[in-house]
């Protein structure tokens, strides 16, 4: 057991350069998003997917194509339409001549989700058929063809973007399928700064040649790590206490939630604070989580957790400020 723990700060010394390298290697392509990077290093080290709001043009695909190589992960990106079909994601039974033999045999063609990365560009505009196809091997990390399952590769990480704009023709998830989803980030516009670096990169002959920091196994490693990382009483307390806030039924609602909530986050987001606040200690070089990781990760695994009724949109109050309201009321 000292032994395990001897690897384990071993393990955590080395993420700890990683990180700073995999911020580096990004950053010859990406301007600016750091706290975008590390919030999608812990949904990885969680073992969970994320997705990704942001307005056409700030570079999502690229960053998580980026990512997927400094990773030294195989990347797949799927283009949901209106007319894409689950076979399209998870692949397809061909009929093929054996020409040694000259009998007719079932070949599977894997699909693009067969990658340790794949990007579900705007997931919200294929209908929910194919949409429930690729979330079920979101969640069983396997998809079944012909009677037979096929394990997808390790570590699998997701990551469906959405586009806030242009709602008409679209399929928007459910609230029990945005659930599956650990961290719902948003991709906001970059700083005047940052932009005009951007133009200046982006117009110029300049390209960044990433370098890879880690693999699959060490990630896969240090997805194990996460799950040993320790975490005291009270931090689960504060989290499972945060999240029971929301529920309007709870007695310990505040009055506000009670107004304006329809639907609360449920256990999932609290087991997605905890995880998220083990990431990111480990990222930090700590040996366990601690409150204020857990409230740092409370808007990216509860806001879409949180269903606000007309109350709510009558006053221009979203699940965010929901979320900071109790952050601000509830504390250590």
């Amino acid at each position: 057991m000292a032994e395990e723990r001897m690897g384990d700060r071993e393990i955590v010394e080395r993420l700890q350069e990683a990180k700073e390298k995999v911020a580096g290697e990004v950053g010859k392509v990406i301007v600016g998003q750091k706290e975008i990077i590390e919030q999608l290093l812990i949904a990885l080290l969680c073992g969970g997917h994320c997705l990704l709001v942001g307005v056409p043009g700030l570079a999502k695909t690229l960053l998580i194509n980026t990512l997927s190589r400094a990773l030294d992960l195989s990347f797949g990106r799927i283009q949901f339409t209106p007319d894409l079909m689950p076979s399209d994601i998870t692949g397809t039974e061909v009929l093929e001549e054996d020409l040694s033999t000259g009998r007719k045999v079932f070949r599977f063609v894997k699909g693009p989700i067969f990658a340790n990365v794949v990007l579900a560009d705007e997931i919200n505009r294929t209908p929910p058929k194919t949409q429930a196809a690729l979330l079920q091997a979101m969640q069983e990390h396997a998809v079944t063809a012909g009677g037979e399952t096929m394990k997808l590769f390790e570590p699998f990480f997701v990551l469906a973007t959405q586009n806030p704009i242009e709602q008409e023709g679209t399929y928007p998830l459910p609230e029990a399928q945005l659930d599956r989803f650990i961290f719902n980030l948003w991709i906001d516009y970059p700083t005047e700064e940052e932009e005009r670096e951007i133009v200046r990169q982006t117009t110029s002959a300049y390209v960044g040649e990433v370098q890879k920091v880690l693999d699959a196994g060490q990630i896969v490693e240090l997805q194990r790590l996460v799950r040993r990382v320790p975490v005291p009483g009270p931090v689960i307390d504060y989290a499972v206490r945060l999240v029971t806030s929301t529920r309007p039924g709870n007695s310990s609602a505040p009055a506000y939630v009670r107004e304006m909530v329809s639907w609360g986050a449920g256990p999932r987001a609290s087991q997605c604070l905890i995880m998220g606040a083990k990431a990111r200690a480990v990222l930090d070089g700590r040996p366990s989580a601690s409150i204020e990781d857990a409230r740092a990760m409370a808007i990216p695994a509860m806001r879409h957790r949180i269903v606000t009724n007309f109350n709510a949109e009558a006053e221009g109050i979203g699940a965010v400020d929901i979320v900071k309201r109790l952050l601000e009321e509830i504390k250590a």
